[in-house]
């Protein structure tokens, strides 16, 4: 099977081009990185063309690269990975685009895969990534009052205001949170057999 996303990835870069920042088959998964601004047409492109025949999004979420590793990651924080699937070909594709600015921001692929919807509304939620072009980008998953995204690796563990019911008033009410402070333990960077494959795979396709 690794014989076959190797093909895979070559015909893409042979078909994109300087248009991909990134195409690197491992094993049986291809990753696909593209600068934001040719997102969409690169997406349209994967579905709509026979060779890849991409007409599935089967996930969409945001990566928080704050801190990623061991400190060293010097590219933007924020990035978008999409899932895609070819039920014509039985093939997969993981394709990733960074998100910049500050709020980051990225193209909605709504347009292409009307799936993307409530992914990038779960993104946007945790993440803070505005998805430009989305036709409903409201939080999903947290409450409309809430303060923050959760899954930002900065987020405190504790959140920034607690909810509760408040009989006299009648109504919900936020303040600031009440109980005490969290610390995590240490992150173990695991340096065995298992990870030096994948690690020198990745390094490679970062260099």
């Amino acid at each position: 099977m690794s014989r076959y996303y190797d093909n895979l990835a070559q015909r893409l870069r042979e078909r994109f081009g300087d248009q991909l920042a990134r195409c690197e088959a491992v094993g049986d998964e291809l990753t696909v990185e593209v600068p934001a601004a040719r997102l969409l047409p690169v997406c349209q492109a994967l579905r709509d063309e026979p060779e890849f025949a991409f007409a599935q999004l089967i996930d969409l979420c945001g990566v928080d690269y704050l801190e990623y590793g061991d400190g060293s990651w010097s590219g933007p924080r924020f990035a978008v990975v999409y899932h895609l699937l070819s039920v014509a070909h039985n093939h997969r594709l993981r394709l990733r685009a960074f998100a910049e600015g500050d709020p980051p921001m990225i193209d909605s692929v709504v347009p292409v895969w009307a799936s993307a919807n409530w992914y990038e509304r779960e993104a946007f939620d945790l993440f803070g990534i505005v998805f430009e072009g989305h036709p409903d980008l409201r939080r999903i998953l947290t409450d409309y009052g809430f303060i923050g995204h959760p899954f930002r690796k900065d987020f405190p563990l504790i959140g920034n205001v607690e909810m509760r019911y408040d009989p006299d008033r009648q109504r919900v009410v936020y303040e600031p949170v009440s109980i005490e402070p969290r610390v995590n333990q240490p992150r173990v960077i695991r340096r065995d057999h298992r990870y030096e494959g994948r690690r020198a795979a990745e390094e490679a396709g970062d260099a």
